[in-house]
């Protein structure tokens, strides 16, 4: 898919036209032997389900499944995995310590229109000889996806070139609003959404189901597209996800949006948007 050594097209460009981080190119599976990868498997299964388990509650409901670990592998296993459990509590949402923290700002926002809000989250995607990490930031008006990125380290990275795809190729929102995570309080990140002056908001104790329409997503996600196919390496995870993400925005009903797609309630939003501003001009 990507071609090394191409005249005219860098690596770096091939990568950012299929929306695919740089180290992924050079994916190597990562050294996890395949009983950990099978348990690193029930362990994202049943976050899914149960995605306010810690490792202590993980620890019960995958021996009541059959499959018995101690605590610490667990532990071991979800930090690797770059999962938390997300019920409050002291260590809900680590922040790197020099980082900066951001007040919340959703509390008791009425979210009317698109590019109003956006949300970012991250999720570990398995595969038959290692993992990935899939970070999506989303319209929360129409649930719309507006960029993506998949990678193979928890680098911050990567986070950034989906943060500055989705800011080229949309109207930037008034309040962008992430958990914690040492990625989304990167000076890196910070800084690219402060020069679009958008407002930061980021989840605090008590706020653990924020980020409940980007929880969805992974959910069906994952049981739609990822544990249907089993991706075998990294360019069948890249394109299984693009089609499905697709298939998400332009052709899926949702429920909660009348069963239209997140596309066309975002493009009608826009509409009325530009509409009302032509109004108030004249």
């Amino acid at each position: 898919m990507v071609h090394f050594g191409h005249e005219s097209v860098s690596v770096r460009r091939q990568c950012e036209l299929l929306s695919l981080h740089r180290s992924t190119v050079y994916y190597q599976p990562v050294e996890v032997s395949q009983e950990e990868l099978a348990l690193m498997r029930f362990i994202d299964e049943q976050y899914l389900k149960t995605p306010f388990y810690g490792s202590r509650k993980m620890v019960q409901a995958l021996g009541q499944q059959g499959h018995p670990v101690n605590r610490k592998c667990v532990q071991r296993l979800m930090r690797l995995m770059g999962l938390e459990g997300l019920a409050p509590g002291p260590n809900t949402s680590r922040p790197h310590p020099e980082h900066a923290k951001y007040p919340y700002l959703l509390r008791g926002l009425e979210v009317t229109r698109a590019n109003q809000v956006w949300s970012s989250d991250i999720t570990y995607i398995p595969m038959a000889r290692g993992f990935l990490y899939l970070m999506v930031i989303m319209d929360w008006f129409s649930r719309k996806v507006l960029s993506w990125r998949l990678s193979n380290t928890l680098d911050g990275y990567f986070c950034v070139e989906a943060l500055e795809e989705a800011l080229a190729r949309h109207p930037a929102p008034s309040i962008f609003n992430t958990d914690q995570g040492a990625q989304f309080t990167a000076d890196d990140f910070i800084e690219v959404l402060k020069a679009h002056q958008v407002k930061i908001s980021m989840d605090g104790k008590g706020r653990c189901r924020d980020n409940i329409f980007v929880e969805r997503l992974w959910r069906s996600l994952k049981y739609e597209e990822v544990y249907l196919k089993g991706y075998a390496d990294a360019k069948e995870a890249l394109e299984g996800i693009k089609a499905w993400l697709l298939f998400y925005n332009q052709v899926r009903p949702h429920q909660a949006l009348g069963y239209e797609t997140p596309a066309t309630i975002y493009r009608r939003s826009l509409v009325a948007v530009d509409a009302k501003e032509g109004r108030q001009a004249a």
